[in-house]
């Protein structure tokens, strides 16, 4: 790899550059994600079945690193991608109107790191997909690829531009919107019943709108302790999903 003065792109919103070995082979194992270039170290690309139209360029572990941000853990691997084609919240719901898979409804939670986490989680508890707002949440990214440990390539991510409308669609598909908010009497285990769950959770340290929360049938808590005031929403949605995968 050439060395330049100036420190390379890391990579657009329109051309994010995924990184880790995980959050690579995923995007090239995905019929649906278009790799564009990689970058990698010989004892990384060596165990790799690569196309042969594919750009690839050996590189060394230093040159790898100024592709990506800081200290990101690339692991000999970087790849440059075009983002996924648009879901639409219609489809997804119809494709999952014969299942008991839950759903995951995002208020404004922006932090990449959080919504990969968010991902992975719901790949681990078979959700349906996750639905965020458009303006309000973030890009593919390398960090939400890294973060989702190869789940980005494998769970339906809805964008929506009212999530307040989105949420209704969603009732009317059957299933029954349960908020997550400390300040909710009950917890979820008490609220669930055997419905179809979709599970919303709010901004990471503002909670929920009061819109968001308004559009819910049931608002619940989880049964922390008084140790501590709340969890972190990728924690919260962890165990949410946990509770409804575990419901008789």
């Amino acid at each position: 790899m050439k060395r330049r003065g100036h420190r390379p792109s890391l990579g657009t919103a329109a051309r994010p550059r995924f990184w880790g070995r995980h959050a690579v082979t995923a995007a090239l194992a995905n019929p649906n994600r278009s790799v564009l270039k990689l970058w990698g170290t010989r004892e990384a690309l060596g165990p790799l079945d690569l196309p042969s139209t594919l750009p690839v360029t050996f590189a060394e572990v230093t040159d790898l690193g100024r592709l990506v941000p800081g200290d990101a853990p690339h692991q000999g691997l970087v790849a440059e991608v075009e983002p996924l084609d648009d879901i639409w919240l219609g489809d997804l719901l119809l494709e999952g109107r014969d299942d008991r898979r839950p759903l995951v409804i995002l208020d404004q939670v922006t932090d990449p790191h959080n919504v990969g986490a968010i991902l992975r989680s719901a790949a681990a508890f078979d959700a349906l997909g996750i639905v965020t707002q458009d303006r309000h949440s973030p890009p593919e990214s390398g960090t939400v690829a890294r973060s989702a440990s190869g789940a980005l390539e494998t769970v339906p991510w809805v964008r929506v531009v009212n999530l307040a409308r989105a949420l209704e669609e969603i009732a009317e598909a059957g299933f029954w919107r349960i908020g997550l908010t400390g300040a909710a009497p009950q917890t979820l285990a008490q609220v669930m019943g055997n419905q179809r769950i979709a599970i919303v959770l709010g901004a990471e340290g503002e909670g929920m709108r009061q819109n968001t929360a308004a559009h819910c049938d049931e608002l619940a808590k989880l049964p922390i302790s008084g140790k501590v005031e709340s969890l972190n929403v990728s924690n919260a949605a962890a165990i949410a999903l946990y509770a409804v995968a575990a419901r008789g």
